[in-house]
């Protein structure tokens, strides 16, 4: 019992280490965005005013070096990417947009980050919604995306997956923008309220271009190419999957069956089932899958591991019929299609703004 008591104490101390250690962190880096605002800012104003000429930036890279030689992370390139992160964001268009998606009241800078800029020339009130993410990744964002409707899905979607710049990186490479927002919702009852988190780890839209599939092919084919470029269909999923095998054996009642793509998934704890489809979904695919799903539940599932998730991928699907398929499924599955094509841009436009409802709920 004294033993217990001990170890309830001892993870108190690990609670106040841990909360502090997150402030410093997140103090650290709000340190750092404002560096980059103020400093892109003050520079920014400097250039236009013909103050500045082109080489002068180098100058100030190497004054900066010079005069203090622990003072790393402003090169020539830095800077101007500090210049194109204050431009950017303090820009017209991005201050109307996040007007239109009404963000600044679900986000606030924290009380020591309201007052102005040190520096008089840097006017314009820095955003709070780029607290989301840290340095890097904004610089990953600002050198990729081309839309301030991309740049504010990525600060928002590398919040909520804790995203790292490679991890971000290659979200961006397989268009978890368009995977993510083009997302129809095609998830059953029962899987929605045992794991009520699933509407953003898992995408029920899922971009195969990098398959290279020719104009007729067969679920083989695609299995095939799914498990020669498992790194990218695992990035295209979602994060957090683990590949376990393919056509993967269940025997049940002295007969073998064998489901196409099985998978473990570290944030939800359960095994994931995927079965192919190469035309358009019909209900009676939704029959094998659950079959699989209590096979897998019955002979597979550890103790400690959640009920199993099964994810039907075909070629398309009409929402209605699936609607219908899913009502009276028991079994925790969706349906998702597969596209070999982007979203139109309009369409995502209108889908981010859910996103970002959902997202700052978190």
């Amino acid at each position: 019992m004294k033993k217990e008591l001990i170890k309830q104490d001892f993870n108190q101390v690990y609670t106040i280490i841990d909360i502090h250690r997150t402030r410093a962190f997140q103090e650290i880096n709000n340190n750092s965005l404002m560096i980059a605002w103020n400093v892109g800012g003050y520079v920014s104003a400097k250039i236009k005013s013909s103050e500045w000429g082109s080489n002068v930036v180098t100058e100030l890279s190497e004054y900066l070096r010079t005069r203090d030689p622990s003072l790393k992370g402003y090169s020539r390139r830095t800077i101007y990417k500090m210049v194109q992160f204050y431009e950017t964001y303090s820009s017209p268009e991005f201050l109307a947009l996040i007007e239109k998606l009404k963000l600044n009241g679900k986000f606030a800078l924290p009380k020591n980050m309201t007052k102005n800029a040190i520096v008089p020339t840097v006017s314009a009130q820095f955003p709070a919604i780029l607290l989301c993410t840290n340095w890097s990744n904004h610089n990953q964002i600002l050198s990729s995306c081309k839309f301030n409707e991309q740049r504010l899905f990525y600060m928002l979607y590398a919040r909520k997956e804790n995203l790292q710049v490679r991890e971000l990186q290659r979200a961006i490479k397989t268009n978890a923008y368009e995977s993510v927002l083009g997302s129809k919702e095609f998830k059953s009852s029962t899987l929605k309220n045992l794991y009520p988190e699933t509407s953003l780890l898992l995408k029920d839209t899922a971009y195969l271009e990098f398959l290279g599939l020719p104009k007729e092919y067969k679920e083989s084919r695609l299995r095939k190419g799914i498990v020669s470029h498992m790194k990218d269909f695992v990035l295209e999923l979602g994060k957090d999957f683990l590949f376990i095998d393919e056509e993967h054996q269940l025997e049940v009642g002295g007969k073998t069956y064998k489901a196409d793509l099985l998978f473990y998934h570290r944030g939800l704890h359960c095994l994931v089932a995927i079965e192919l489809k190469t035309d358009e979904f019909e209900p009676s695919y939704m029959g094998q899958l659950e079959f699989y799903l209590e096979a897998l539940d019955q002979t597979e599932k550890r103790s400690n591991e959640n009920p199993s998730i099964g994810i039907l991928l075909c070629k398309e699907a009409n929402r209605e019929v699936v609607k219908y398929a899913l009502n009276r499924s028991m079994s925790p599955t969706m349906v998702a299609e597969y596209k070999e094509k982007l979203i139109p841009q309009e369409v995502l436009q209108r889908s981010l703004e859910e996103f970002i409802g959902a997202i700052s709920k978190k």
